[in-house]
């Protein structure tokens, strides 16, 4: 099995002294089996490791986050429930997992229901945006886990974000979505988020062994230069086995390659400034 690619270079993150307030960065690929839930997890456990304070915003109406973390989004409240009704507190709809600085607001399929329902509202695509604001000072980033779409509730991550992250698997079929994901981006930069960024994209599901994956990779490096994020993931057992037993990779194999690479990612993420 060839091994994920974690990138030396960068530092380990330094202790932060205070908390707050979060950049915002949404996990976002309109095609789905990137790897965008994978990526949210484990990156997010990697940054908790380092002492940042991580809350996952599950945005996804298969709620495959908070099943991955352990967490009942059956009996709970969840973002689904905040969209709706604006005065709950999103306080007591986040859930803290078994990972030390890592909590969770989750989704179930009640969430497939939010486009229809708020298509009336004023100021719809702005919901999420609300809601983030009034948690925001308690943590150092939240980390949106979008479904694969670029309907309302996108718009609306998008639109709370400031940056994005486009995990994007090395097949030529995922690289046909990415331009237009950019002008999604750029027109809800245009016309709703100002200060959104693409914080960058992420090669995952990379496998050494075939030139397909091989080429496509250097085509990413062609396309996206310095947007391309140096940390490479690659395709390994270990991401199915830790979902399956509800844990991060850093939790379920700490010392495994596989738990190395999102790292480095996170590390990564601290040293091009999207994260404290």
């Amino acid at each position: 099995m060839a091994k994920a690619t974690a990138d030396t270079r960068f530092a380990t993150p330094k202790p932060l002294k205070s908390h707050g307030p979060a950049r915002i960065i949404a996990m976002c690929n309109q095609k789905g089996g990137v790897g965008k839930t994978t990526t949210s997890i484990n990156m997010s456990a990697a940054l908790a490791e380092y002492g940042r304070k991580v809350l996952l915003i599950d945005f996804d109406p298969q709620g495959a986050l908070s099943a991955g973390l352990g967490i009942n989004a059956h009996d709970a409240t969840t973002i689904y429930d905040l969209m709706l009704d604006r005065t709950i507190d999103p306080h007591s709809a986040i859930q803290h997992t078994d990972n030390p600085n890592l909590d969770v607001i989750p989704a179930n399929i009640e969430l497939s229901a939010a486009e229809m329902k708020l298509v009336n509202e004023i100021a719809r695509e702005q919901i999420l945006a609300k809601i983030l604001k009034q948690v925001a000072d308690d943590y150092d980033a939240i980390i949106i886990d979008c479904q694969p779409s670029l309907g309302l509730l996108t718009v609306n991550a998008l639109t709370a974000a400031h940056g994005v992250i486009i995990p994007l698997a090395t097949e030529f079929f995922a690289l046909r979505g990415v331009a237009i994901l950019e002008d999604i981006i750029g027109k809800v930069k245009e016309g709703l988020n100002p200060a959104l960024q693409l914080d960058g994209i992420l090669a995952t599901m990379v496998d050494n062994r075939t030139l397909h994956s091989r080429e496509v990779l250097d085509r990413l490096k062609e396309a996206f230069g310095e947007k391309l994020f140096k940390s490479v993931v690659h395709r390994t057992v270990k991401f199915p086995d830790a979902t399956v037993a509800q844990e991060p990779i850093t939790a379920f194999a700490p010392n495994s390659d596989a738990a190395e690479v999102y790292r480095s990612v996170a590390k990564e993420l601290v040293a091009r400034g999207c994260v404290a």
